[in-house]
């Protein structure tokens, strides 16, 4: 069921919020044993959390009642990021160095948006350790498994929230993105993931990667779906996006975009002629210094993720994960001079693109989120017609410019013939970013590829 039928059906009362809840419960419950177990984070506490929903679900059964639906997620379930601070339950982050975290003592700002427009919080989700890489296969746990095929990684960081929604067992889960953690799983996934601009939702509460560069994000089936949970959560509507005869989308050529995936390319040039098709304008374009924006963000992201381990890699390495520990530990000799300059590189490449975009008359630019799709558990390395690729790296190139930008960006999902799916990226620039409005152009252009 679609995430808007599902509220409207919770929201006037033709189900109340614990009939549904229970079965989503059940299913939620049905996962232990199975290839796909590992997408809940902490099925310790996974009991106590159902309870917590349960008794939520009452109190808005009971509020229906006395006075309508509490707001526009009335009664809807959502998963959460074990990222993410919820009130009563420990944020553990997918690491053994935090099996002895404290419970959190208040939500996160995102779940207390949540809570405000009535949604259910039913489990917390597996994560790529501390978001730290694009796999989802690093977690004390073990690696997620991908709902298409329990061979392949899911894709990370957001892993558990992007396979509880291509289940079907949420309609929207709660991811973060820093350099590509909600879109890169929602590719390898078959389902949309929105970063939204850079500060659009606050990432008070959710533990940090990159201070500078962490985004809180959306996971849900369709386009339409996110752009009614970004509309519930912020008041923006797709409605504020311009027609799509009145958008120019510029299509991303150059080292930084090649794709090594052949269903996937043909996805991108499938979603071009759709919005050709549509009345939008479909130019050619570069984006300048998308390579240096890659290589930057190495910079960034090492230096503050290092700065927020430092002490606990001193203390308990061991905890750790061996390939998180290994990356962290690699940052630690790094000059502050050199991540200051990177920041400032950062910000002159901005306002350089966003020039660039703006003479070539670019409201969006349309890319795929990923060069290659769902990889096997434990891959490392596979190869393209280009060479030998290392799948991290990879996974993260075509999302970490728009991370790096801070501009709104979403993956929409591409099916093909063998079940196994792909992502389409389309991400908007200031001309159309004015608060709100880059979301509802990307998702208005999403929405336009995936139908």
């Amino acid at each position: 069921m679609k995430l808007n039928e599902l509220a409207a059906r919770l929201g006037t009362g033709q189900i109340t919020a614990r009939e549904h809840i229970e079965h989503v419960l059940k299913r939620i419950n049905d996962l232990n044993g199975t290839p796909w177990e590992n997408l809940i984070a902490g099925w310790d506490h996974q009991s106590r959390l159902a309870e917590a929903a349960l008794e939520q679900a009452d109190a808005l059964d009971a509020h229906f009642l006395e006075r309508g639906p509490r707001g526009p997620l009335h009664g809807v379930p959502v998963a959460v990021k074990d990222l993410v601070d919820v009130a009563g339950f420990p944020t553990r982050c997918g690491s053994g160095a935090r099996n002895r975290a404290a419970p959190a003592t208040r939500d996160a700002d995102i779940v207390r948006q949540l809570h405000a427009a009535g949604a259910i919080i039913v489990a917390k989700t597996h994560l790529h350790e501390f978001a730290y890489g694009p796999t989802g296969a690093v977690n004390v746990d073990g690696p997620a498994a991908n709902p298409r095929d329990p061979r392949r990684i899911t894709g990370g960081s957001s892993s558990g929230s992007a396979g509880l929604v291509a289940l079907g067992i949420v309609p929207l889960a709660i991811g973060t993105d820093t350099g590509c953690s909600v879109r890169t799983p929602a590719a390898l996934c078959g389902i949309t993931g929105l970063k939204p601009a850079a500060g659009a939702l606050s990432t008070a509460g959710v533990f940090p990667l990159s201070t500078t560069l962490d985004h809180v994000g959306l996971l849900a089936d369709t386009p339409t779906d996110a752009a009614f949970a970004w509309h519930a959560l912020t008041g923006h509507s797709s409605r504020d996006a311009p027609r799509m005869d009145q958008l120019t989308i510029g299509r991303l050529h150059g080292p930084a975009w090649t794709i090594h995936d052949a269903e996937a390319a043909h996805a991108v040039d499938r979603a071009a002629e759709k919005l050709r098709t549509a009345g939008a304008v479909v130019v050619d374009v570069d984006l300048p210094h998308a390579e240096e924006l890659i290589a930057l963000y190495g910079v960034i992201t090492g230096s503050e993720a290092y700065a927020t381990h430092e002490e606990a890699l001193r203390g308990t390495p061991d905890l750790f994960q061996p390939i998180t520990r290994e990356r962290l530990l690699a940052q630690r000799d790094r000059l502050a001079t050199e991540y200051i300059h990177a920041l400032r590189r950062r910000d002159q490449i901005r306002d350089e693109c966003f020039v660039a975009m703006r003479d070539a008359g670019v409201d969006a630019v349309l890319t795929s989120t990923t060069p290659l799709r769902a990889t096997a558990i434990g891959v490392e390395e596979v190869e393209t017609t280009t060479g030998t690729v290392q799948v991290r790296a990879e996974l993260l190139r075509m999302c970490i410019p728009f991370s790096m930008l801070g501009v709104p960006a979403v993956s929409v999902p591409a099916q093909h013939e063998d079940g196994l799916p792909s992502g389409v990226q389309i991400a908007a620039f200031p001309k159309a970013a004015a608060a709100g409005v880059g979301e509802a152009v990307v998702l208005a252009l999403g929405g336009g590829v995936a139908a």
